[in-house]
Parts: structure tokens; C-alpha cells; sequence
């Protein structure tokens, strides 16, 4: 370095500049330097959100991570929230999620509850679980089970068929499952989440919630906006930064590389000691080659820092079986560990649940029940199923 300062002296000198104008060039040659392009020519920037203790954000000096380029801007001042905890949501939540069911537990109560349980009856108890999103082949298996039990136990009492019923429900949804969220830093690394889904689904917002959520809870969060075709998401991962305190990693230019900016956020995570760092990525079904080379890169390129720990898959509880085809082609792209599943206080069918767990043979993590920006919980099975029949 000392080596190019002098020979940036001599040729200014040489070209007839004198020494009275040698510092601002220095000056401009090392900003320059320090702005240079990135990979794909743009610039990656981090939005740094403000700290609660700051008075004066300008004045504070920053430490520049190791990257091609990256300009460290301070957000605009703004009041920080506090997010609540993230404890204790989905039963807070769960009055919602009944109303947004009630047909579907309804119909099935009544039929068990006709006190004719013939072929007829069974059969439309599993055409009721088939067209709530469950599949044929879980919904026959639910059926094929309940009635056994009912015939062992030889009762046709409502209440009791309902429990029945509310416990098959609840095993068939998998309450063994392990649907922790890794998201605890280790050693001297953050967790790395890596969220992943086809645009539409509630992808970007889903991580700002997360985000919020595990701030809620007492984390450091930064925030890497790697979808970088659309300006937009990285717009609207900056808004939610800026509300809670997360600094956001993004690029100056559209269509810049996802892999750098991944790069990036994990590269400042790691400065600033954070507890897990959150990358929003592409949802692109453009062809599957495609989205293996962007997300097999993207990976690939996090792990020289250290390990991916999640990788979300997103959908809409909403599409049903559509999702599912949907979830196929990430789940053969990338290994997912688990789902968040969003928009499952609308027209979303209960049954869909266990259809992706059977699907992916990976739990449903976290649920999306509104518009609200803590309305992202984690999931129980039992709360659910009691929602679900109204308990």
C-alpha cells in the first residue's frame, strides 16, 4: 500500500500537478478505491440501521468489512421499535386462525358427530379432508385409523370421537418433529438463515418478520437483500431494518450478483458479532438449471464463511396442491430444513400441513396469519388442532 502512495505521488508530480493539490487527490484516489465495482459492476451497500444509543449516526466511525466494494451509509433517523417476544404467538394468534377454519372443523364435527357413522359418513369424512389440501393418501390413512379406533372402542359419543379424532390429527402432523430454529450464533460466527421461494409467496416479508421476530427476542440481526432482481424487495427488506435496528446488506444495482451480496451480509454479521444473519434470495422459477446454478452458488459461497445453518422454504398455504408442485423444485435444488408456511389465516385449507411435511419430510417451522408484522409464529401442532376443530 505504502508502495502505491508513492508511486501516486510521482506521476501526479510528473504530470505537472505541483504538491499543492496532491491531498485532495490522494484523497479522491483512495474513495475511489474503496467504491470500486463489485463482481457484476455495481456497488454493494450496507443500510445501516441506527443504534438506540446514537445521537449523532454521521459522526460515528465505521469499519469497512473486506469485500470488492461496499459503501456504509446510516439509515435515515428514525424511532426503532421494540418488537414483542416471539413467545406465545401462535396462541395469541390462534382465534384468527379458527375463524379462517371453522368450515372445515365444522363439517368434519358434524359428520362424527351424526351418530351414523356408516360407509357414507366416512367416505364424506375423507372427501372433507381430501379437499382441505391433506392429500388422498394421508386422508384415507386419517380415516382408515379413526375408524378402527372407533370400532375397538366401540363408542359412537361425539366427544369421544372428536378426541379421537383431534389425536390422530395432532400425530399425523407430527408433534415429534424437530422444528427448532438454528439461529443461535456459534463460536465466533452468526447463524446463517437462507430463505428461499418463488416471488408471490411472502418470501421477503416473511424475513422481515423473522427478522423482527428475533429481535423480539433479544438477537442482533442483519439482513442480506440477495434477490437482486427486483428493487423492490430490496426496498422492502431496508424498510423492515430500519423499523427494528437491523443493518441491511444490499447492491446499488439490479441484477447484480445474489452470491455477493450474500457474501456480504454474512462478511458484516460476523464484524458486528450478530446472532444470525438473514439472506432473502431470488424466487425465480425460471428453469431448474438455473435456479440450482444461482442457490448452488449462493451456498457455496456463505460456507467460506462458515455453515449455512437454515434453509426456509416459503409458501403459500394458499395454492395448495400448486405449492406443493412448487415446493418439489426447491427441494431438488436445495436441502431444506424447514417451512414457513404463509397466508394460513385466509382461504388456506388446514389439511396442507401435513400434505408438505409428507411432501418434503421436512417440519412446517413457522406460520404467517395476517398482515400485521408480528403475526409470524411458531408453530405448535396441538394449538393448531385445536384451532382447527375449535377447541
Amino acid at each position: 500500500m505504502e508502495q502505491d502512495i508513492i508511486y501516486a505521488v510521482i506521476a501526479f508530480i510528473v504530470a505537472g500537478g505541483g504538491t499543492a493539490g496532491l491531498v485532495p487527490y490522494l484523497r479522491n484516489r483512495r474513495q475511489q478505491r474503496l467504491r470500486g465495482p463489485d463482481r457484476q459492476g455495481g456497488t454493494a451497500t450496507l443500510e445501516r440501521a441506527p443504534a438506540q444509543d446514537e445521537t449523532d449516526t454521521l459522526a460515528q466511525p465505521e469499519v469497512l468489512p473486506p469485500a470488492d466494494v461496499v459503501e456504509i451509509e446510516p439509515s435515515p433517523a428514525e424511532v426503532i421499535e421494540k418488537p414483542p417476544p416471539s413467545a406465545g404467538r401462535l396462541a395469541r394468534l390462534r382465534g384468527r386462525l379458527a375463524r379462517s377454519h371453522t368450515g372445515f372443523g365444522n363439517v368434519l364435527l358434524n359428520l362424527l358427530s351424526s351418530g351414523k357413522l356408516d360407509e357414507q359418513t366416512w367416505e364424506e369424512i375423507e372427501d372433507t379432508l381430501i379437499t382441505a389440501d391433506m392429500g388422498v393418501g394421508p386422508a384415507r390413512q386419517l380415516v382408515d385409523q379413526l375408524r378402527t379406533e372407533v370400532k375397538v372402542a366401540g363408542t359412537s359419543d361425539p366427544a369421544e370421537v372428536r378426541g379421537l379424532l383431534r389425536a390422530d390429527l395432532i400425530e399425523m402432523i407430527g408433534p415429534g418433529m424437530d422444528r427448532t430454529l438454528h439461529v443461535a450464533r456459534h463460536g465466533d460466527r452468526p447463524s446463517v438463515v437462507l430463505v428461499v421461494g418463488v416471488n408471490g409467496t411472502g418470501k421477503t416479508t416473511a424475513c422481515g418478520k423473522l427478522a423482527r421476530a428475533l429481535i423480539g427476542d433479544g438477537r442482533k440481526v442483519v439482513l442480506g437483500a440477495a434477490d437482486t432482481f427486483r428493487a423492490a424487495a430490496a426496498d422492502q427488506l431496508q424498510t423492515w431494518g430500519e423499523r427494528v435496528g437491523a443493518d441491511v446488506v444490499r447492491s446499488d444495482r439490479e441484477g447484480a450478483d445474489p452470491a455477493s451480496v450474500a457474501f456480504e451480509a454474512v462478511n458484516v454479521g460476523i464484524e458486528r458479532s450478530v446472532d444470525t444473519v438473514i439472506v432473502d434470495t431470488a424466487g425465480r422459477l425460471h428453469t431448474k438449471a438455473g435456479l440450482m446454478d444461482e442457490l448452488g452458488k449462493i451456498k457455496r459461497v456463505i460456507e467460506k464463511h462458515g455453515t449455512v445453518d437454515e434453509v426456509l422454504l416459503v409458501l403459500d398455504a394458499t395454492t395448495g396442491q400448486n405449492g406443493l408442485r412448487q415446493a418439489r423444485v426447491f427441494a431438488e435444488v436445495v436441502d431444506i430444513t424447514g417451512i414457513i408456511l404463509t397466508k394460513l389465516d385466509g382461504t388456506a385449507k388446514g389439511g396442507i400441513v401435513v400434505a408438505v411435511q409428507r411432501e418434503l419430510g421436512v417440519p412446517v417451522k413457522l406460520v404467517g396469519l395476517g398482515e400485521g408484522p408480528d403475526d409470524l409464529a411458531f408453530f405448535d401442532p396441538e394449538i393448531f388442532v385445536g384451532a382447527l376443530l375449535g377447541d
